[in-house]
């Protein structure tokens, strides 16, 4: 039998991702790709891949799996969750496990990765990958176009997501540190590219106010709510090419920033265009998170790119081998409950 992933429950949104379909946008074929490209790249180099290699993206609440294979390496990189591995199916409770590290889960063990308590994503890369036919050039999944990673589709139960590898190399465990996903205070942003349809004031406005995610935004595009942004040329213009992270205002004058499954063109117009330096920490702002934006030059965007590209070089060089006593001393008291009870010294009998 083909090594897999069983899914025995897919989670809230979990597509197969990878750094994206370049160079189709012309022919009106969305980028993809994940929201969240320094995550997928960690979780990859954790466990020996290439960085653009397909891994599953996992947004809110993460799968349930099953290893259909003798022995698989994961890692685990964006999101906190609760990362556990039972025994078998019937098991209830388990090993749990940090992220930011890999796992060597065996044969008939089950992965389970719970509910996350901040970031909107996290990435499970396995070694060696998914053994998925790529679609011009990519395994990204583009749900609204129904193709690439999976099926063209989330992740549901029944899922086999076939292996590239029967069994986990034989070599120890690693952890990544100091990677830090902390969000900036305010997402930086250029103007334009038809900034002159908004009056001063709103775009005064849309830097000097705060903005929350609304609960209809998706891989496609944040929406956000917050001080309305007045045109005063009209909210429609000739549909022109669409860049990643550009806010673009419709008719109601709430901003919309676009993201890895935006569409190529667009009849609204553009106030302005997160840099790509931001991009990533703009796709782990959760429904509901609050963000405000801070304009820069073209040349500070640049300049805050070289800086990103530098930090990706270093993602490698982060990486340590997992102390023995950490992972089997950790390993082995998380599956007993140690306190039987408590006493308040303070209460009266």
């Amino acid at each position: 039998m083909t090594p897999a992933l069983r899914v025995l429950a897919p989670g809230m949104m979990t597509t197969v991702q990878d750094l994206g379909r370049v160079g189709y946008q012309h022919l009106g074929v969305a980028a993809s790709g994940a929201l969240d490209p320094i995550s997928l790249r960690a979780a990859n180099a954790l466990v020996g891949n290439p960085p653009g290699t397909g891994a599953l993206e996992v947004a809110y609440l993460g799968p349930t799996v099953v290893v259909d294979a003798d022995s698989v390496r994961l890692a685990v990189v964006g999101a906190s969750a609760t990362i556990e591995v039972l025994p078998d199916e019937t098991a209830r409770g388990g090993t749990r496990y940090a992220s930011m590290r890999t796992i060597r889960v065996r044969r008939g063990e089950v992965v389970r990765i719970g509910s996350f308590s901040d970031g909107a994503v996290l990435y499970v890369a396995v070694e060696g990958g998914f053994a998925i036919e790529p679609v011009l050039d990519s395994v990204s999944t583009y749900i609204r176009g129904g193709f690439g990673g999976w099926q063209g589709r989330a992740l549901a139960a029944g899922d086999r997501l076939p292996l590239r590898r029967n069994a986990a190399s034989d070599c120890d465990e690693f952890r990544l540190e100091g990677l830090k996903l902390s969000p900036p205070a305010r997402y930086r942003a250029i103007l334009g590219p038809q900034s002159d349809f908004f009056s001063d004031g709103s775009i005064k406005a849309l830097f000097d106010n705060e903005y929350t995610v609304r609960p209809e935004s998706d891989r496609m595009g944040m929406r956000l709510v917050g001080h309305k942004l007045d045109h005063i040329r009209g909210f429609n213009i000739v549909s022109d090419a669409i860049a990643p992270g550009s806010i673009q205002v419709p008719g109601n004058g709430q901003p919309i920033v676009l993201l890895a499954d935006r569409q190529t063109t667009g009849g609204y117009p553009k106030i302005a265009t997160v840099i790509s330096a931001d991009l990533p920490a703009l796709g782990r702002v959760r429904i509901g998170g609050k963000i405000a934006f801070q304009q820069v030059t073209i040349e500070e965007a640049q300049h805050l790119r070289r800086q990103l590209l530098n930090e990706i070089d270093k993602i490698r060089n982060r990486i340590i081998p997992l102390d023995r006593n950490e992972h089997d001393i950790t390993a082995e008291l998380l599956k007993y409950n140690l306190i039987s009870g408590a006493v308040d010294a303070h209460s009266r009998a």
